[in-house]
């Protein structure tokens, strides 16, 4: 199954998407609130620190389950994708730069600056990507 034109209507918008990743010994599969972006192609794309434990368990089991719900004032709607996962030094800063300015009000601030600088190195990011292997939505009709 593929992202749909009308999934792409909740997804091109600066919701957070929650990220859940195969789980480390004797835990619970824990879901994570993630920037993200979908790609042309219909695959999904987020960024992490290359040393986060995400990182590290994606690359060891690439694969993970994400959802994105429609804010509590609209009717309910939501796209929920199960993915295999490859993780890539390239891109990453990049990714990381559009993202802030799809989710931060005003990427400019002093704070914001310092924080993206903390992106800017290749080395110290990875870009997420998630190819779809099934895609459900909901409500269900």
């Amino acid at each position: 199954m593929t992202i749909t034109a009308a999934d792409r209507d909740l997804l091109d918008r600066p919701l957070f998407g929650l990220l859940t990743i195969p789980p480390g010994p004797d835990r619970l599969p824990a879901p994570r609130p993630v920037w993200f972006e979908v790609t042309p192609d219909g695959a999904l794309q987020l960024f992490s620190l290359a040393d986060a434990l995400k990182v590290r368990r994606l690359t060891a089991e690439p694969r993970a389950a994400f959802v994105v719900v429609a804010p509590a004032d609209e009717p309910e709607r939501w796209v929920s994708v199960e993915a295999d996962v490859t993780v890539h030094a390239d891109g990453a800063s990049e990714l990381a730069r559009r993202l802030a300015d799809r989710y931060w009000a005003d990427p400019a601030t002093e704070e914001h600056r310092e924080l993206l600088a903390t992106f800017a190195d290749p080395a110290s990011v990875r870009r997420i990507v998630l190819h779809p292997r099934r895609v459900t939505r909901g409500p269900a009709v």
